[in-house]
């Protein structure tokens, strides 16, 4: 009899790194459409940007290290298109190369390369333009403002205040619910659109690239803080609002469910979702800027390791043993 002794994983299936990058790619193509149809071509110039120097980051980082180009996983591709879905579309194309390059070569290669990094390469590069850029990631563009695609840095641009913005105050929007769904308010190039986002998180769903169980927790708990500690006259407004404003959706679907820095087991997954959550209330509620979600899930990726290791799934056939 011969006997085949190898590495796992034992149990093979057709998904492969490439088809699910790919997956996530058409995920995110409606919600980058919706940011170019309200905010203008510059921002498809800004994801072009951002998209570009991620895979140069990618292509250097592997040349320096004299290992295979990872290119052709697609990866890379994905870190740049989300790092600009959470930006502005007047944000310097310098900034947002500069986010490309951090992204990919810092967040995700230094720190162990795809799969082994513990942050989310795009949030951890958001973050650090946050520090380099501040003013340039919290300023705006007006909705329906005319955006120049040729300067690096667009300095006669009309800034507008965004529903956050509003609701720190606090106050309710001055947009209606229906347009925050469509897409017709200020904000980042992704989040625009709460149902371009819906549309990609569908697509995730159906070919069973993410769980359901991460982003229903996150979801589930900011609408329930918001509803029970609503700053507004209407309790049911201000959840509605809390969950279509800025960036919960996109960070929900696609940040938060990202493999390498997510839990493994349901019962982690779901106590992770509701820490994302649970953080991303109290940094709007108590921070400096509006928003909160990067901060949330980037303290949360820190703790999924301790996540996996108390909440791990019950093994078939374990029993307790009985008390003596």
């Amino acid at each position: 009899m011969n006997l085949t002794v190898s590495a796992s994983p034992h149990i093979r299936g057709r998904d492969s790194t490439t088809r699910l990058m790919l997956d996530v790619v058409i995920a995110l193509l409606p919600a980058l459409a919706a940011g170019v149809l309200f905010q203008g071509l510059r921002a498809g110039l800004v994801a072009a940007v951002c998209v570009l120097s991620a895979l140069a980051g990618e292509w250097l980082l592997r040349l320096a290290l004299r290992r295979h180009s990872t290119l052709p996983d697609g990866s890379a591709l994905v870190t740049g298109l989300l790092l600009a879905l959470t930006l502005p579309a007047s944000v310097p194309y310098y900034a947002a190369a500069i986010g490309g390059l951090f992204a990919v070569v810092v967040v995700k290669g230094l720190c162990g390369g795809l799969g082994q990094n513990t942050f989310n390469p795009a949030l951890g590069a958001r973050a650090f333009l946050m520090l380099l850029f501040p003013a340039c990631l919290t300023r705006f563009p007006a909705l329906g403002a005319a955006l120049s695609l040729g300067e690096l840095s667009p300095a006669d641009v009309v800034t507008g205040a965004t529903p956050l913005h509003h609701m720190q105050m606090p106050a309710l929007p001055d947009v209606s619910l229906l347009d925050l769904f469509l897409g017709r308010a200020g904000g980042c190039i992704g989040e625009v659109s709460a149902l371009a986002l819906l549309i990609g998180g569908g697509w995730l769903l159906l070919r069973r690239v993410i769980s359901v169980r991460i982003p229903a927790a996150y979801l589930g708990t900011v609408a329930v803080l918001t509803l029970v500690f609503s700053k507004g006259e209407s309790p049911i407004l201000w959840m509605a609002y809390s969950l279509l404003s800025g960036g919960v959706l996109l960070g929900a679907i696609f940040m938060a469910t990202d493999y390498a820095t997510s839990p493994v087991g349901p019962a982690a997954q779901i106590a992770y979702g509701i820490g994302c959550g649970a953080l991303t209330v109290v940094f709007r509620y108590t921070g400096l800027f509006p928003e909160g979600v990067t901060y949330a899930i980037l303290l949360m990726n820190a703790a999924v390791w301790l996540l996996d290791r108390y909440l791990v799934p019950k093994r078939y056939g374990e029993k307790k043993e009985a008390a003596q």
